[in-house]
C-alpha cells in the first residue's frame, strides 16, 4: 500500500507498540491562576492511579463509581500529606472523550496547586501526555475522525463568531458527512466498474457512459463547492489579513488605535510617523477579525528609513487579503491619493473617508469611481465606524458563507479535495477519449484513495502525527 496504511492496520500497530497501555495526564486548563484546574488522565490505570492519590469523603471510591461520576474529597501526596481538596469526574471505557477509562481531577486553580495534582499523578504512575494525546487516542479509538479532531483544534482557537460555528459543524461532523456522500458515490461506482469489467459472464448491469458520467460529473461539482469555499472559510477561521494604506497624515494610525481600542500606533501632526508596519488583531462585530498592519504613508520621499516603511507598505498593500484604504476627507485629492485609487482598482478594497468631523472638500463621487465600497467617518471620535463591519462583508462576500455548513479547514484537508479532484478529472478525460474502463476504474480509485485519506480512513503515520502535533497539551 506505499506510504498509505488503512486505518485498521494503523490502530493494531499502534496497540502492538504499547502505546495504548499507557496511561497519560495533562494539565487542561490554561496554566494560570483561575478559579479552577483540571489533570486529566486517560488509561486502562486512570482510576487505579486517581484512587492513590485521593482520599474521598465517603465510601465512593474512582474505582467503584460508575462513569459519569463525580466524588469530593481531597489529593495527597505519597505521605498521605494534603494537597489541595477537588473533585474527581469519572468517565468509564468506552463511554468518555477518549474511549478509555478517563479521570479529571478539578482542584483549585493556582499554578502551584494545579501543578503540584499533576506532579503526584505522575509519581504514581502516569505518563506525561504529548500534544494532542487525548484527542489523538479518540481519533484511534473510533470516537471521531480525522477532520472531526481537526474541528476540536479549530473550536480551541476560534476568534470569532463565525470560526466558532464552522468549528463546532466541523466536530459535528459536517465535512465528514459530506464527503461519506461524496466517496460513496464513487465507491459504488468502482465497484460497479470493476464487476462489469472483471465478471463479463455474470448477469451485471451494463455500464451506460451518460450514467457514468453524471455520477462523475456530480462528484465533481460537489468538490468543486469544496474548494470554492476554502479562501473565505480560511479568512472566518484565521483572521483576515488587512493592511491600512493610504498616504502620509490622512489617519491611519488613528484609525488603527480606534479599530484595537488601544495606543497601538504613534498619532502626530507630522507626515511620516508610522516607519515600520504597526501590527494588531481586532474583532468587528461578533464575526469578524481582522489581522491588521498599520503602515508608513505611500509617498515618494528622500529618507532612507521612510523609504524601507515605504516599500514594507506596498508589499503588505500587496500580500493582504483585505485593503483599508484611507482619504482625508477634509482636504482635495491628492496626487498621492490618485495613484493609490489606480493601485487599488478591482482590489479586494474598502475606502475609509476620515475626518468626517471636518468640513469635507475631497471628492466622494472620484473615490467611489475605483473603490465602490466606501465608509465615512471620524477615527478620532469613532463616529460612522459601524458602516466599516458591513462593507468588509460586501466586499469578501463573507455574508455568502454559512458557517455550519461543510467547509474545508485547512491546507491538509484542501490537498485531499484537490487530488480527488484531479483524479475525477482524470477519469473523466479517460472516459471521454475513449480509453478502457480500467483506466477509468484506476483513476476513480485515486480519486477515493484522497476522500479516505481526509477522513483519516487510510492516512500514514505521519500524516496523523502532523495533525496533532498542532494541538496543545491536555486536549
Amino acid at each position: 500500500m506505499s506510504g498509505v496504511l488503512r486505518f485498521s492496520l494503523c490502530h493494531q500497530g499502534r496497540k502492538e507498540n504499547g502505546m495504548e497501555n499507557t496511561t497519560i495526564a495533562a494539565i487542561s486548563t490554561p496554566l494560570a491562576v483561575g478559579a479552577i484546574g483540571i489533570v486529566r488522565l486517560s488509561g486502562p490505570r486512570a482510576k487505579e492511579i486517581v484512587e492513590a492519590v485521593f482520599t474521598p469523603v465517603g465510601k465512593r471510591t474512582p474505582r467503584t463509581v460508575p462513569g459519569f461520576s463525580a466524588i469530593y474529597g481531597r489529593v495527597h501526596d505519597q505521605s498521605g500529606q494534603d494537597l489541595d481538596e477537588a473533585v474527581v469526574f469519572i468517565y468509564t471505557a468506552p463511554k468518555s472523550y477518549t474511549g478509555e477509562d478517563v479521570a479529571e481531577i478539578s482542584c483549585h486553580g493556582g499554578i502551584f496547586a494545579v501543578q503540584q495534582v499533576l506532579r503526584v499523578v505522575l509519581q504514581a504512575g502516569a505518563v506525561p501526555a504529548q500534544p494532542g494525546e487525548f484527542t489523538k487516542r479518540a481519533f484511534l479509538n473510533g470516537k471521531m475522525n480525522l477532520t472531526q479532531a481537526e474541528g476540536v483544534m479549530d473550536l480551541i482557537s476560534a476568534r470569532g463568531a463565525a470560526a466558532s460555528r464552522a468549528a463546532l459543524a466541523a466536530r459535528d461532523g459536517a465535512l465528514s458527512r459530506k464527503i461519506e456522500t461524496i466517496a460513496k458515490t464513487l465507491t459504488d461506482t468502482a465497484a460497479h466498474l470493476a464487476a462489469w469489467v472483471d465478471y463479463p459472464e455474470e448477469d451485471v448491469e451494463a455500464v451506460e457512459p451518460a450514467s457514468l458520467f453524471a455520477s462523475l460529473g456530480g462528484a465533481a461539482r460537489q468538490l468543486d463547492a469544496l474548494l470554492a469555499g476554502y479562501d473565505t472559510g480560511r479568512m472566518i477561521r484565521e483572521g483576515i489579513a488587512t493592511a491600512i494604506v493610504g498616504r502620509p497624515n490622512v489617519g491611519k494610525s488613528t484609525l488603527m488605535n480606534l479599530l484595537a481600542g488601544a495606543q497601538r500606533s504613534i498619532v502626530t501632526d507630522i507626515p511620516g510617523t508610522t516607519r515600520d508596519v504597526v501590527e494588531d488583531v481586532v474583532r468587528l462585530g461578533p464575526d469578524i477579525v481582522l489581522n491588521l498592519a498599520d503602515t508608513a504613508g505611500i509617498r515618494q520621499t528622500d529618507d532612507p528609513i521612510e523609504t524601507v516603511g515605504v516599500q514594507l507598505a506596498r508589499q503588505r498593500l500587496e500580500t493582504s487579503a483585505l485593503v483599508l484604504a484611507v482619504f482625508d476627507a477634509s482636504t482635495p485629492l491628492s496626487e498621492e491619493d490618485l495613484a493609490l485609487l489606480d493601485r487599488l482598482e478591482g482590489r479586494p478594497v474598502v475606502a475609509v473617508l476620515n475626518k468626517t468631523d471636518l468640513p469635507s472638500q475631497a471628492d466622494r463621487e472620484r473615490i467611489q469611481q475605483k473603490i465602490p465600497h466606501l465608509v465615512a467617518l471620524s477615527a478620532k471620535t469613532g463616529e460612522g465606524t459601524e458602516g466599516l463591519a458591513q462593507a468588509i462583508r460586501q466586499v469578501l462576500h463573507l455574508g455568502q458563507l454559512d458557517a455550519s455548513q461543510p467547509i474545508l479547514a485547512n491546507e491538509r484537508q484542501r490537498s485531499c479535495v484537490l487530488a480527488s479532484r484531479e483524479a475525477l478529472e482524470q477519469a473523466i478525460q479517460a472516459l471521454e477519449q475513449g480509453m478502457t474502463l480500467d483506466a477509468v476504474t484506476v483513476c476513480v480509485e485515486d480519486a477515493l484513495e484522497g476522500l479516505l485519506e481526509l477522513d483519516g480512513k487510510r492516512v500514514s503515520d505521519t500524516v496523523v502525527e502532523q495533525v496533532f502535533e498542532q494541538f496543545c497539551v491536555g486536549k
